[in-house]
């Protein structure tokens, strides 16, 4: 059976065990991996997965269970047992299927397969991670150890199917490449690391370059130490401005919203952030590692203005959380083998600025480039936000010397508040992005 005729099965087992409605989705994944260290193979990994859930509804109640046995008797067992699991279920009034008119009629074509996956080899594999390390370590003689190289690659074919009518599928691959080197000099020691990752092999940045990116990431922290405690403008690389984003990425999200857990509920429409800060979540965008054609309860992705120039114009929203809300779902539905819908960006990114991330480090008199951050003291609910960092610090424009042992202190309304300068390196390295950007003022704590 296609993957698309399991989940016709399972919709037509569960109408038969008594559903009034319900939706399957089926999942063939095939994963690939190999580890290196020090040129020496460590570990080579190989997976593959098919799987079913089904969701059935029973009046106002609902259940999810899932499957890996895909036989049609299974398939068919498993219709039963989610319509029994309903029955005792307790009813929820804002559960159920999208209406029949959202649903997409033509899934558009994103390009998130490349085919060259089927024709690499594990030696390529090998061969990719040993020369990333190997850069690496030749960068420097002060890079005599590394914890290693890591190459990646994956493909999945996702079909989903509901009884309104509704049967798609779609296909995708991803490659990724990281290494982590590390440093040692006058009894210090250090580590970093850069990565690169793409939905087509061809995408993926040269493996000296990941190699290379990743020594001088890791020996520009040698010497790190405290700085004062102070109140100072701090810039965030594209990396660690990234995070900034995923913390908004929780703060929009319909389930937190509805909840009443995060701190921008009941501010559609307001200022939340500095006039120069915009954020879309667009899922259409061809070949990204975000992007699908339809959403996990079959509604096309779209592109959503999350924030415009300061302002907060959506959450992004699934059926539940928006009919929670009296709203209209953004096409940001999630979906695992087996469980219910959950609310998720596809990608999620700050639209860049005009200033080059040099100019931005160049306008500050003193203050952190922050390039990595610890730990997750991150309050939901009020935004207060507090973290370990590492980086560089600034003096007079320049970059002086690495700090590390520090906390960087504020809250996330204020901070994205004081947002006043942004980069225009974005660079879409996974399905959050930002580029280099600059706030005000932050709490450095220090020595």
């Amino acid at each position: 059976m296609t993957l698309e005729d399991l989940v016709s099965h399972a919709l037509r087992a569960a109408v038969a065990a008594g559903a009034r409605a319900a939706d399957a989705v089926a999942v063939e994944s095939d994963g690939s991996g190999v580890s290196v260290r020090l040129g020496e193979i460590e570990k080579v990994s190989e997976a593959r997965e098919r799987r079913i859930g089904l969701r059935a509804f029973v009046d106002q109640s609902s259940a999810v269970l899932s499957t890996a046995d895909l036989s049609p008797h299974s398939v068919e067992r498993l219709a039963v047992d989610a319509v029994a699991c309903a029955k005792v279920t307790a009813p929820d009034p804002a559960a159920g299927l999208p209406a029949a008119d959202e649903v997409c009629a033509a899934p558009p074509d994103l390009g998130l397969y490349d085919a060259s996956i089927e024709q690499l080899s594990t030696a390529t594999r090998i061969d990719l991670a040993k020369r990333a390390e190997a850069a690496a370590l030749a960068a420097d003689p002060a890079i005599s150890n590394s914890e290693g190289a890591e190459f990646s690659s994956g493909a999945a074919r996702v079909a989903y199917g509901s009884t309104l009518g509704f049967l798609g599928a779609y296909e995708g691959s991803s490659f990724s490449l990281h290494v982590v080197p590390v440093a040692s000099r006058d009894g210090g020691m250090q580590r970093d690391y850069w990565y690169t990752a793409a939905r087509r092999f061809d995408g993926l940045e040269p493996a000296q370059s990941v190699g290379e990116t990743a020594a001088r990431r890791t020996l520009r922290r040698l010497g790190g130490r405290k700085v004062p405690t102070c109140r100072v403008p701090i810039v965030f690389d594209p990396e660690a401005a990234a995070t900034l984003v995923r913390h908004l990425a929780a703060a929009v999200s319909g389930s937190a919203i509805y909840r009443g857990t995060s701190f921008l509920r009941d501010k559609l429409g307001e200022a939340v952030a500095s006039p120069n800060l915009s954020v879309h979540d667009d899922g259409t965008m061809p070949g990204a590692l975000g992007s699908k054609p339809f959403d996990g309860e079959g509604l096309l992705t779209r592109k959503t203005v999350v924030v415009d120039r300061g302002v907060l114009r959506s959450y992004l929203l699934d059926c539940y959380s928006a009919r929670k809300l009296g709203l209209a779902s953004t096409g940001n539905a999630a979906r695992s083998i087996g469980e219910a819908p959950s609310v998720a960006p596809t990608n999620l990114f700050v639209l860049p600025g005009s200033h080059t991330p040099e100019e931005i480090v160049a306008s500050v008199p003193r203050g952190l480039y922050v390039t990595e951050l610890i730990g997750f003291g991150i309050n939901p609910v009020t935004g207060d936000y507090s973290r370990g960092a590492a980086g560089l610090w600034i003096e007079g424009g320049e970059l002086a010397h690495p700090v590390e042992e520090v906390t960087i202190a504020g809250n996330l309304l204020e901070m994205y508040g004081a947002i006043d300068m942004l980069g225009n390196d974005l660079t879409f390295r996974g399905s959050i992005s930002a580029p280099t950007l600059r706030i005000a003022a932050m709490t450095v704590a220090g020595a």
